[in-house]
């Protein structure tokens, strides 16, 4: 089905955009597009759990955006990539990143008036 209706409530488009909405989606694909990382650089660099980190990368897999690496050492390295996919949706994510990090001070602050004034 490529209905490509996002208020189609049985549009698959929506599941796209439940999966990049996630923050740890945009958190790995803006890293990952930096270059291949390992599971634990990707961890150490989200604060992610393992659990969670290997959930996501699983879905990033699945939905195109991402690839494993397995190369055969002592012990097995494994490395993540994105992927042509990844990539292109990595920068559209980007415009998000610095606008959230630009606008995070404004944010802060409309969250304190508002809950000053309840």
């Amino acid at each position: 089905m490529d209905c490509g209706d996002l208020f189609n409530p049985d549009c698959p488009t929506r599941l796209v955009l439940d999966r990049i909405a996630d923050k740890w989606t945009v958190m790995l694909l803006v890293l990952l597009s930096q270059g291949p990382m390992r599971f634990s650089a990707l961890k150490r660099a989200t604060g992610i759990s393992q659990k969670v980190l290997a959930q996501t990368l699983k879905r990033l897999e699945r939905d195109g955006f991402a690839s494993r690496a397995v190369f055969p050492t002592v012990p097995v390295t494994v490395e993540y990539l994105i992927t042509p996919l990844g990539a292109d949706l990595a920068q559209t994510l980007e415009g998000l990143r610095l606008w959230s990090e630009r606008h995070i001070g404004a944010v802060l602050a409309a969250q304190r008036d508002y809950d000053a004034a309840a």
